[in-house]
């Protein structure tokens, strides 16, 4: 029996299991390390957050980016984007430190029983555990829109669903949306000689300022405060204080999880995007068909006309949805009585992650309504660890130590 089962070996799964096995309990985890920057990310890409913030979390604080990329000789500067491949391999270098055993199955059930838990994986393996942590990742929580849904594969695909783009050299390929994944993706395309446009219903595009030097005057610091999220006061609330964002109502929660922080380019990659992507502003995506061997889209201006484009592939690059019903591991029955935020598909969660359900524990995007927009993003890992070990701790009746 063991004393949690962290499933999931993402930035946030791999910060739990740090501080649960330096707190001493008997751990499992499950999942392949890193297998959404590993099998997701196509070469090419970079961070967005700056790499002071985006640690992982373990309780001694020596195992960062910047220790990382000091041991190999890499840089890890303020304002200076590190290349998605150097980020994998610190989250396995980290992993290989940490966490002294992670085991790559997939898991395929979670279920109550007795009181327990029982982990089932895909080989046939049942594992009991008096509490579970579950950091799946966003990929259970893809957003596709409504019109692609039922497209063929060939035609359509979501932006999380390319770990090489090298596939689309010589085609004319749309993306669907107004973020970064879709700028950074719709530029990478370009780059590997493909046709790439973006579609946006938004009438403009957003694009993040260059970071503000952290050693600052005073005046301009109380201003415009540095923080895990960027800069300003909105911001630092988000990523610092957490904790105070669960304290609001259930549906001005759900509002901020959904709005802060919207879609936004970063300002690397603006240079490299307006010179090599054109972009229809405004548009609307009302259908989409099979069309002579690709797509037709449907579309209003924004002027409210119709107009119609043809293309050989589709990308959507519209985010995640955080839905427990798509949790497709977790018990049925189990999942359908857990309480929501807001009536929303969401867990309620108490300020120690654990849901309505005792010793049931939740991490990453699905806590996004319960805690706001840093749990998006790497940074809210560390608060996330420390916080869901002692929950975990205190359920076990192990708060003294």
């Amino acid at each position: 029996m063991y004393d949690l089962v962290v499933v999931g070996a993402g930035p946030y799964g791999l910060s739990i299991a740090a501080h649960a096995a330096a707190a001493g309990l008997r751990l499992r985890v499950l999942g392949r390390p890193m297998a959404s920057w590993r099998d997701h990310m196509p070469p090419g890409m970079f961070l967005k957050s700056e790499p002071w913030s985006s640690n992982l979390s373990d309780p001694t604080g020596d195992r960062t980016l910047s220790a990382y990329c000091a041991s190999r000789k890499l840089p890890a500067e303020h304002g200076r984007p590190v290349p998605i491949a150097t980020y994998t391999d610190y989250g396995l270098w980290f992993a290989r430190h940490a966490v002294e055993r992670i085991d790559e199955q997939t898991v395929t059930s979670v279920r109550p029983s007795a009181g327990r838990f029982v982990v089932t994986t895909d080989d046939g393996e049942t594992i009991p555990s008096r509490t579970v942590a579950l950091a799946p990742g966003v990929m259970p929580f893809v957003n596709v829109p409504e019109p692609l849904v039922a497209l063929p594969e060939n035609l359509t695909s979501h932006s999380s669903h390319h770990g090489d783009l090298a596939r689309f050299k010589g085609k004319d390929v749309t993306v669907i949306g107004a973020g970064q994944a879709a700028l950074e993706t719709a530029a990478l395309l370009a780059e590997e000689g493909a046709t790439a446009r973006v579609v946006a219903r938004s009438g403009r595009l957003n694009w993040n300022t260059p970071p503000q030097p952290l050693n600052r005057g005073l005046m301009r610091s109380l201003r415009d405060p540095h923080c895990g999220l960027g800069t300003g006061w909105p911001s630092w609330v988000w990523s610092e204080i957490p904790w105070a964002v669960r304290r609001l109502p259930g549906s001005t929660r759900l509002r901020i999880a959904a709005t802060a922080l919207g879609p936004a380019g970063a300002w690397w990659l603006r240079d490299r995007f307006e010179s090599a992507v054109p972009v229809l502003l405004g548009y609307r995506l009302r259908a989409a068909s099979p069309s002579g061997g690709g797509v037709r889209l449907d579309l209003t201006t924004p002027a409210g006309a119709r107009t119609a484009l043809e293309t050989e592939h589709v990308i959507a690059a519209t985010g995640f949805t955080p839905d427990l019903t798509r949790l497709r591991l977790l018990d049925r029955e189990l999942g359908a009585g857990l309480r929501r935020v807001g009536g929303g598909g969401a867990p309620e969660l108490s300020g120690r992650f654990e849901s309505s359900y005792p010793g049931l524990f939740f991490a990453g995007l699905l806590t996004a309504p319960s805690f706001g927009p840093a749990m998006r993003f790497v940074y809210g890992a560390g608060f996330t660890a420390h916080r869901l070990v002692r929950g975990v701790r205190r359920r076990l009746g192990r708060t003294g130590s």
